[in-house]
């Protein structure tokens, strides 16, 4: 099988892969990586489980190519937790009860954080823009919304 080797830097951390130039960004991260935190929800861009940060942009990693990340920064879920603590967001989805079954929950929180990161005083309809493309089929979107909203309050404390 032919491969390529792919070197970016993934949570902070250079990593380099030998892949098939067909594989997928989710599946390079999955299945290379050991980084399980982004789900495979769709595999066609449709419902965001799989968001991630590259280069600080959100994306769909099961429509990104492998290839297409080599020497770029990507960022999962498990990279916004800092010495142990939960990123603001995590524990606010948590304290909201904005988790259930939690499959979408990854990409919603990568999703947010680009969001926070580009406007730390989101409004609501900036925050519903921002997540409309992450779908959820458990929490009604109202106690994500406000955990998002309690995220930019403290963010903006800091």
């Amino acid at each position: 099988m032919n491969t390529m080797k792919i070197n970016l830097i993934v949570n902070g951390q250079s990593r380099s892969v030998e892949a098939p130039p067909g594989k997928t960004l989710l599946y390079l991260l999955r299945d290379d990586l050991d980084l399980l935190g982004t789900k495979d929800g769709c595999r066609e861009g449709e419902c965001g489980a799989c968001t991630v940060l590259l280069d600080g942009e959100p994306v769909n990693a099961c429509l990104v190519l492998a290839g297409q990340v080599d020497g770029r920064e990507v960022v999962t879920i498990e990279g916004l937790s800092q010495n142990g603590h939960l990123h603001p967001l995590q524990r606010h989805f948590v304290e909201a009860g904005a988790v259930q079954c939690g499959f979408c929950t990854p990409g919603l929180i990568m999703s947010s954080a680009a969001l926070l990161e580009q406007n730390p005083q989101p409004t609501e309809e900036q925050i519903r823009h921002a997540l409309v493309g992450n779908l959820c089929r458990c929490t009604g979107y109202t106690k994500v919304f406000e955990a998002v909203q309690h995220a930019a309050e403290e963010v903006d404390r800091d």
